[in-house]
């Protein structure tokens, strides 16, 4: 835990001097021209002055794969650093525009290094497990989980999002699946994720975005460019504060 709050002071300090938001005037985020029109933007400010101070909503970005695990890989490109970049990029944004974000992996290491307390041979099961408790130990209200995808399919292409069985997690993935079709032009339904450890034991409504296909030449092109990366993070902030503006 220690180690996600240095790295998060730090990634806030950082925010100041990048220059891959939009410009900031007043505490408004300027509109983006590549941002997604479809869906309005909520400023956190202004949901949080219905609610009790101490019940903002509270968003945990988790990153998949990090460290040994490089997730899925296609021409050199893995899996583990789309995921990171393309996080960061989501925290950002959202912290830009006043919502309270955890994020659960800021560096390329494993979240099963962090896990001591399960008595488990399994580096994998020892992981999941760590992401769960985290969500467990902060007053998480939802969880977006960000990864990519892969399929034998070299045509395979596009982003989806898969939910829980259950309805807010839905409503949840139909936003940020909305966003990003209209981003990616497609027209991708969301996927119940039944066989997803985190889906399956996370108790508040989580989702799993998988921003696109690496083993598709044109999703790998835009996952791995930056300005691309911006846009997918967008879509995926402009999904998750429609969601809280309407749920």
């Amino acid at each position: 835990m220690y180690k996600l709050l240095t790295a998060s002071v730090a990634l806030l300090i950082s925010f100041y001097c990048l220059t891959m938001l939009p410009h900031v005037a007043d505490g408004k985020a300027a509109p983006s021209q590549n941002s997604p029109s479809m869906l309005p933007v909520t400023d956190g400010d202004a949901y949080r002055s219905s609610h009790h101070a101490f019940a903002a909503p509270v968003i945990l970005l988790d990153v998949g794969h990090g460290g040994i695990d490089g997730g899925t890989s296609a021409q050199g490109v893995l899996e583990k650093d789309i995921n990171l970049a393309i996080s960061q990029k989501v925290y950002l944004l959202l912290r830009s525009k006043g919502y309270a974000v955890i994020i659960n992996r800021l560096g390329d290491y494993a979240l099963s290094d962090d896990n001591r307390w399960l008595n488990s041979r399994s580096r994998h099961t020892r992981d999941l497990a760590q992401r769960k408790s985290l969500s467990e130990e902060v007053s998480t209200d939802i969880v977006v989980s960000i990864h990519a995808n892969w399929s034998p399919r070299s045509s395979a292409h596009g982003p989806v999002v898969l939910h829980q069985k259950e309805g807010r997690s839905y409503l949840l993935a139909q936003s940020i699946q909305d966003a990003m079709n209209q981003m990616f032009k497609t027209e991708h339904g969301v996927v119940w994720g039944k066989p997803f450890y985190l889906l399956n034991y996370v108790k508040q409504p989580a989702v799993i975005v998988e921003t696109g296909f690496l083993s598709n030449a044109e999703d790998r092109a835009r996952m791995s460019d930056p300005a691309e990366q911006k846009r997918i993070a967008e879509s995926i902030a402009s999904g998750i504060i429609y969601y809280l503006s309407v749920v």
